[in-house]
């Protein structure tokens, strides 16, 4: 068993991957008492050495750092050899080896890798608000979504949420029915926020009429039946005409484009600039 000692982590970020590459470590030491402090955020030379100068005097103190700038490791090294105090520099002879091999001459940036987690978890969060608000379910949270598609039965609705969801986008669809009046929460959204979708009638009829092979003909007659999606067709122009909603024609394209599209719109109605979400 190995005694009590300080642990310093240093890192530009929140030293998470540190810390991991510390427990790692420490699980083989099985120490009877470790002090962790962290030192978190440290992005110039004057916090990295107010952090240094918070360390006390004594032997059995380690700092451990995950510092993405050359200019502050150099400070960190340089102060900590004067003080005594042993460093670990994890990030350090990695990137020697990276730039030899990759020749990235870009400048570092520090807390890119938070960005990067930020950005996963936007999308996780973003595909199941979609997937939990498919097909017209939960309409009383549809306020809340960043994109809302309207249309009839097979113009791509789901597959188009899904998609933007990987993107970032809480989407949510409502399907537009013959003689059922549109979910009054629907009214509750930001008019900027709900597109309309629509496709060309021989294309949905064909699409729906192989539907209903997979299905069985006798699923549903009425689905496929042209003077019913002639109605429908007509009942979805009279409803987004009277709403004012922007409409989006999916009849072949690509579910990239048809989403390309769709994000252009809302971008251009909400104010947004480059890659922005809301």
């Amino acid at each position: 068993m190995s005694p009590y000692f300080t642990l310093h982590i240093m890192s530009d970020g929140t030293g998470e991957t540190a810390s991991a590459v510390v427990r790692a470590v420490l699980v083989q030491y099985k120490p009877d008492q470790v002090n962790i402090i962290r030192h978190q955020n440290i992005r110039t030379k004057e916090q990295a050495l107010s952090s240094i100068n918070k360390i006390q005097d004594g032997d059995k103190k380690l700092l451990v750092y995950t510092i993405v700038l050359p200019e502050i490791r150099k400070v960190i090294q340089e102060t900590c050899k004067k003080r005594k105090i042993k460093t670990i520099d994890l990030l350090g002879a990695l990137f020697k080896s990276f730039d030899g091999v990759l020749e990235n001459n870009e400048e570092k940036k520090p807390g890119l890798l938070r960005s990067v987690d930020e950005d996963y978890f936007k999308r996780i969060e973003a595909t199941e608000f979609s997937l939990r608000h498919d097909d017209g379910k939960s309409v009383n949270r549809l306020k809340d979504a960043d994109i809302v598609l309207v249309g009839v039965s097979r113009t791509s609705k789901t597959p188009l949420s899904i998609y933007l969801s990987f993107k970032g986008w809480k989407v949510a669809n409502v399907p537009l029915v013959l003689g059922i009046p549109l979910p009054k929460d629907l009214a509750d959204v930001d008019y900027r926020k709900i597109i309309g979708l629509t496709i060309d009638t021989d294309n949905l009829i064909k699409i729906r009429r192989n539907r209903l092979k997979k299905f069985g003909w006798n699923f549903n007659r009425e689905y496929a039946d042209k003077m019913h999606i002639l109605k429908e067709m007509d009942y979805s122009r009279e409803v987004f005409e009277k709403h004012r909603w922007p409409v989006v024609n999916v009849t072949d394209r690509a579910l990239e484009e048809t989403a390309g599209e769709v994000i252009r719109i809302i971008r251009a109605r909400m104010g947004l600039s480059g890659d922005q979400l809301l």
